[in-house]
């Protein structure tokens, strides 16, 4: 008992003292305003960490990036929210974040997708949709809000104590560092580990001198979990690579745990279609032939073994062509004849300056997006019309461009020989295979006038398909179709048509359950009086202008990973540009901006973003910088300066903040009009801001009338 007894008071001392260390715990940072920047760095690192390596281990998610995005947004302004709840206790974003990502490497989860009203990579295939997997996009995107609630709440308070112009600018330039950080780390491929390194230091910066330590050691622990997953991977700028054996030699290359992405295999192995264009045109061999979407080599060494002469391999996937160049037991990086572009297949078509007597088509299918704001993937513009005319161009007098893949839909062949059949002016010659998934081979040009007189017919299926392996079942010229096309204003050639698909209805509709759930839960009642719907509104409108100029850059000079984050750093830098202007002058007539802004838009209205896509590529950037980011800079003349003069500068962020996840909710709607239509909806909601702000305005100078 006396041992017992002695052994409580020195329990409850220790707690008590760690109680008071904590209570008088002072950050390692004080300064007001660099906190600002270090929590605003801190936030836009974890975001893009979040979008990058959580897709990497569920299948599939990466097709819902913005998904990810939203649950940023919505958590760091219900964390703004919630500070003004000093009561209210949340659990701390090290734990939060040691529990995510606890959920993403050990439940293995699996977001099964049997869509095929718009289709997926490998999704679907020989597996049915299984009841949970319906769970798997809203735990995700719960758990990410969650993390980011206790990430942003400190910045609430922050925002509460400096100067709203001087706590934008940190704020601004902390995402500027944010985006460059992850920039070096896309350049460099480095690994999850470096990612959670970063964050680590990040975290121990921000907490006090207590505080600090177990934060540190709790993010050290899911930097030690992610450091046990990416044993064995390799890092792209835009997938998690794994190779597995394959028989008799080779590879399969695994992206982000989907699979069979490509096969590292000899050409003999390889599927019948890859060979369709020399079995069919095998006395006339070609002599210079354009790959895009080269990948590991397996189209360059068919190409190759059939005596080709000259080769241009084109892959936007560095990692990937390296690890081909490295692996691919037939070696065709290594033959002389074979030169290696890195690059968009988009963009190179739009600058050479060559004829080729075989362009390919070569698989291009992603498994991911372009863009966490746009649901664009990587292949999107150059699957549309105006592409395969670009490849038209590019042929020469004797040419065929050739398109082949597992379709897996007979409405997608449809579109795509009705979309070639456009381009060529003429009869498209299509094969379809049976077996395994629906394969196709797509062919026009010049050159199907060598084939002799009677060879083929209109196109034509088999009455029986083969049970195993993949044959030819149907072949011959192909009929008109009267599928929609996808354009580069509508770059959807996955979706049968313009419409708004059931599985985004849904993911949309638990975004919006969740919101009104945490403000409920997060925000108090007083605060929600005091929302400030002008700046909800900017930010609604200002979503959808950031998407207009990512999607505009992306057409014009490739979807890459570079372009993206050099809009991204164009756009934020024109943001503190804009700051800078608020803070030296002082604006009085915001309604001049305003009408700056509407004419822009117009301008931006009219002018259609293929009219750009000029062959001086120093007059296409400069066309484009400034149709795309003179409305960006006018957008936030007009919100620094609200943002300086607003009396509660936490919520009208919050607000914004808010505002942007709704803007970036209404994206979707691009897949029912178009991209270049969006520009309606901006010029509303600018409209409906400038409407709030004059009521503001309107409900003060009544006020101070009264008193």
């Amino acid at each position: 008992m006396s041992s017992s007894a002695s052994a409580t008071p020195s329990t409850v001392d220790r707690t008590g003292t760690w109680s008071r260390l904590l209570a008088q715990d002072r950050p390692i940072i004080a300064d007001a305003r660099f906190r600002i920047y270090l929590a605003s760095f801190t936030l836009l690192f974890f975001e893009l960490l979040c979008i990058r390596w959580i897709p990497s281990y569920v299948r599939y998610l990466s097709y819902f990036n913005n998904f990810i995005l939203m649950a940023s947004f919505l958590g760091m302004g219900l964390g703004i929210l919630a500070a003004r709840r000093p009561r209210f206790r949340f659990p701390p974003f090290p734990l939060m974040l040691l529990l995510l990502v606890l959920v993403v490497a050990f439940n293995r989860f699996d977001l099964r997708i049997s869509s095929t009203s718009v289709l997926y990579y490998g999704a679907g295939e020989g597996q049915a949709a299984q009841a949970e997997n319906f769970i798997v996009l809203p735990i995700v995107f719960g758990l990410v809000t969650l993390c980011f609630i206790p990430l942003s709440r400190p910045l609430g308070l922050l925002l509460t104590q400096v100067k709203p112009l001087t706590a934008y600018t940190f704020d601004i330039l902390g995402s500027l560092s944010g985006t460059a950080a992850f920039f070096l780390i896309s350049f460099f491929s480095l690994p999850p580990a470096a990612w959670f390194a970063i964050l680590t230091v990040l975290v121990v910066l921000w907490g006090g001198k207590w505080s600090a330590v177990a934060g540190g050691v709790l993010t050290l622990a899911s930097l030690a979990i992610a450091f046990a997953l990416q044993v064995g991977a390799y890092w792209s700028p835009y997938y998690k690579i794994l190779l597995h054996p394959a028989e008799p030699s080779g590879y399969i290359v695994d992206v982000n745990n989907a699979g069979g992405h490509q096969a590292m295999i000899p050409w003999q192995s390889k599927e019948p279609f890859y060979r369709r264009v020399y079995e069919i045109f095998n006395t006339h061999p070609f002599n210079h032939a354009l790959i895009l979407g080269a990948g590991s080599g397996s189209d360059v060494s068919t190409a190759l073994h059939y005596g080709v002469g000259q080769i241009t391999a084109v892959e936007i996937d560095p990692t990937i062509q390296s690890l081909g160049a490295r692996f691919h037991p037939d070696q065709p990086y290594s033959d002389p004849r074979v030169k290696v572009v890195i690059a968009d297949g988009r963009e190179f078509l739009r600058n050479t300056h060559d004829k080729y007597d075989l362009i390919i088509f070569a698989l291009p299918d992603s498994l991911t997006l372009t863009s966490s704001v746009a649901n664009l993937r990587l292949e999107s513009f150059l699957l549309t019309e105006e592409s395969i005319a670009s490849a038209r161009k590019a042929l020469s007098s004797d040419g065929v461009l050739v398109l082949y893949n597992y379709y897996r839909e007979p409405w997608l062949v449809d579109k795509l020989a009705g979309m070639v059949k456009m381009a060529f002016g003429q009869d498209t010659f299509v094969s379809t295979y049976g077996g395994w998934g629906r394969a196709a081979v797509i062919m026009d040009g010049p050159r199907l006038g060598q084939l002799p007189k009677g060879t083929f017919t209109t196109y034509h299926e088999n009455a029986v398909s083969p049970a195993t392996g993949l044959r030819v079942i149907g072949e011959g010229f192909y009929p008109q179709t009267a599928s929609t096309p996808a354009t580069d204003d509508w770059p959807f050639v996955y979706l049968v048509g313009k419409s708004f698909p059931e599985i985004y209805i849904a993911g949309l509709a638990v975004v919006a359950l969740f919101s009104l759930l945490g403000l409920a839960i997060m925000a108090p009642r007083g605060t929600l009086r005091r929302f400030d719907w002008h700046m909800f509104f900017l930010g609604v409108a200002f979503a959808l202008l950031e998407v207009k100029a990512i999607i505009q850059f992306a057409l014009l000079f490739g979807s890459t990973w570079m372009v993206n984050s050099l809009v991204f750093f164009a756009i934020l830098s024109g943001v503190l540009l804009a700051v800078l202007v608020n803070a030296r002058f002082k604006v009085r007539r915001i309604w001049v901006f305003y009408a700056l802004l509407f004419g822009m838009l117009a301008i931006n209205l009219v002018v259609q973003p293929n009219s750009l896509l000029f062959e001086n590529v120093a007059l296409r950037y400069v066309a484009a910088s400034f149709l795309a980011f003179a409305p960006v800079f006018l957008a936030n003349i007009i919100f620094s300066n609200s943002f300086r003069d607003s009396e509660a500068a936490d919520i009208a962020f919050a607000s914004n903040l808010l505002g942007i996840m709704a803007g970036s909710m209404l994206e979707y709607f691009s897949m029912l009009f178009g991209y270049h239509v969006l520009l309606v909806p901006v010029i509303v909601f600018y409209a409906l801001a400038l409407f709030f702000y004059r009521r503001s305005r309107g409900a003060i100078a009544q006020a101070i009338y009264s008193a």
